[in-house]
């Protein structure tokens, strides 16, 4: 009976993954091939790039490129610099009402993004952040959920470890960077996967803050350059697509042991 089981959650796991990843694979033959070729789906016919220089040459990709990169990369930092310090506060510092305080952040967790656009938008008008990189960027460098990581990581952390460092003359700051940044190095990069692969993907919060190509991101890049009024083209949309995703699939591929690996560790601790 064990092994029945078994094959029939065998045979649903492959049919999601199917599902999952039948559109991947529809675009990258269409990419690859003419319109009527990639409908029809003729194995007998001709690949070519044509499609890939049509793309290329319709939207400024190189700087949606630069700014997807930039987005991602401020966006990590910010992240890191202010969940470590709030972590490392929450895990070993005594403050007065700290569980209250970090049940008011977790809290964070409940709330969709969507629900703040109106918000967010309002106070990046004041700051005047509008259609820049720090105003895509700014709603999301306080992550409840890399906190609570943080927290939770830097709590596992032998209080021995501390204390040597204390007597070794360190202060709270030495500490911090000298006994738990390097003990959490696995949260971090399990952290900066999510994270990462969250922003480059992010669209909605960037079509509304962007008005101008020297600050869209890819994925507003590619909504645009794939809108009706553009021309509609099957083929050359899952060119730009391929491009658009082309970077993290390649990460995953190349680092896929060490994704699964940090993502393993940081749940051990």
């Amino acid at each position: 009976m064990s092994w029945i089981v078994a094959r029939i959650e065998a045979a649903m796991a492959l049919l999601l993954a199917v599902i999952w990843i039948a559109p991947l694979i529809f675009a990258f033959w269409a990419a690859f091939h003419d319109v009527s070729d990639a409908i029809a789906f003729d194995l007998a016919a001709p690949w070519t790039l044509e499609n890939f220089r049509t793309a290329w040459d319709g939207a400024p990709w190189l700087r949606y490129f630069l700014n997807s990169f930039l987005l991602v990369t401020s966006v990590l930092i910010g992240q890191f610099v202010l969940c470590t310090l709030a972590g490392f506060a929450f895990a070993q510092i005594d403050l007065p009402y700290k569980d209250t305080l970090f049940l008011l952040v977790l809290l964070q967790l409940f709330i969709l993004p969507e629900v703040l656009i109106v918000e967010n938008y309002a106070i990046a008008a004041r700051l005047g952040l509008l259609d820049t990189i720090l105003g895509i960027g700014a709603p999301y460098m306080a992550s409840a959920f890399g906190i609570f990581l943080m927290r939770q990581t830097f709590k596992s952390v032998p209080r021995e470890l501390d204390e040597a460092a204390r007597v070794e003359g360190y202060g709270t700051v030495g500490v911090l960077w000298r006994v738990y940044v390097p003990a959490a190095r696995p949260t971090y990069l399990a952290y900066a996967l999510v994270s990462v692969s969250t922003h480059w993907n992010n669209f909605l919060w960037p079509l509304i803050v962007t008005n101008s190509d020297t600050t869209r991101p890819l994925t507003v890049g590619l909504s645009i350059f794939a809108a009706p009024e553009n021309g509609v083209d099957i083929s050359v949309i899952s060119a730009a697509t391929i491009m658009v995703i082309a970077p993290l699939l390649i990460a995953f591929i190349l680092f896929q042991r060490r994704f699964v690996q940090a993502f393993l560790r940081a749940g051990i601790k």
